[in-house]
């Protein structure tokens, strides 16, 4: 063990821009993403509840990765803004721990969630006789938890095997949250298990999924090229490009930013990917999915109208 070890339980954290000019646009643009994020995510939750016609499992899925996105943002942004205007740039190192494990449980539940949600158009578009009966409501409960069980439990192995590490270089976090591959790089340990850790778990929480979902999305396909009418054809078409395209967007950064050796991290680049699944792709996430979506809409417009009545 090194003798030079700091005992000091705060990090430090970098802001999005160090830019003095662009600190005042930058917190304005976080804010207006964050509060878009929590507003419109959970305006889709209250629509799924209050409208029966859309109490079916691709909504049940909806509203779990609605919930995701309100967690996993609310998780870093507050920070993030706080950090941004603040003179000390610090976190505790309770707080990062408590970060950390939240973060990585919503991006690791999310993952497998995404999967789960190709699976149910998988059955919807290419078997549509029996999708009822596989897609009960108990199984969809049971796949859900299974979702989160896979976060909560990759989460664990992560933060404990993270902050077992003595970092004695620096306290200085080249990131603008607390995340396993800074934390790695700070490190005075030997991270070799981490490394493994995270390309192991990877294969489970990351690839996986993904693979099972391109695998899914090919079926999908030459269902819909047997589809007849053009009508069809087009509706099916829209219902999956919306969730390849979360599918491409949230895997390639995930994957990107976690599934490498260390020494290939570049803070700067990994800044940018980290931006585009923590903060975009949960802002995006309600437009693609059911802003688009003609059930959602005339479901928001049959509430409207019976509010003015």
């Amino acid at each position: 063990m090194a003798t030079n070890q700091t005992l000091s339980t705060d990090f430090l954290i970098l802001e999005l821009t160090e830019n003095p000019n662009m600190k005042v646009p930058v917190f304005v643009a976080l804010l207006l993403i964050y509060l878009l994020t929590l507003t419109s995510n959970t305006a889709i939750i209250l629509v799924i509840q209050l409208n029966k016609d859309l109490n079916t499992p691709m909504y049940f899925f909806l509203e779990n990765l609605s919930l995701l996105d309100i967690f996993y943002t609310s998780t870093t942004m507050p920070k993030m803004l706080q950090v941004l205007m603040a003179e000390r740039k610090v976190i505790s190192f309770t707080d990062c721990v408590i970060q950390l494990y939240f973060f990585v449980t919503f991006v690791g539940t999310a993952c497998v969630l995404l999967g789960m949600m190709s699976y149910d158009r998988f059955l919807a578009i290419c078997i549509p006789l029996q999708y009822s009966i596989y897609m009960r409501k108990t199984v969809c409960i049971s796949l859900a938890s299974i979702c989160w069980f896979s976060g909560l439990i990759n989460s664990v192995v992560h933060t404990v095997f993270t902050f077992r590490l003595h970092f004695c270089h620096s306290k200085k976090i080249s990131y603008f949250f607390c995340d396993i591959p800074p934390l790695l790089i700070l490190s005075c340990d030997d991270t070799s298990v981490n490394e493994t850790l995270l390309r192991s778990i990877g294969v489970f929480i990351g690839w996986t999924p993904f693979l099972c979902t391109i695998v899914s999305y090919m079926y999908i396909i030459v269902t819909i090229l047997k589809i007849k009418s053009t009508q069809g054809r087009q509706k099916a078409f829209s219902t999956c490009a919306s969730h390849l395209t979360v599918v491409v967007l949230y895997y390639g950064s995930v994957m990107f930013n976690y599934v490498r050796p260390i020494s290939a991290y570049s803070m700067y680049k990994d800044k940018l990917i980290s931006v585009l699944y923590s903060i975009v792709t949960p802002m995006l996430n309600p437009v693609i999915y059911t802003l688009k979506n003609q059930d959602v809409k005339k479901a928001i417009c049959k509430y409207l109208s019976s509010k003015q009545q």
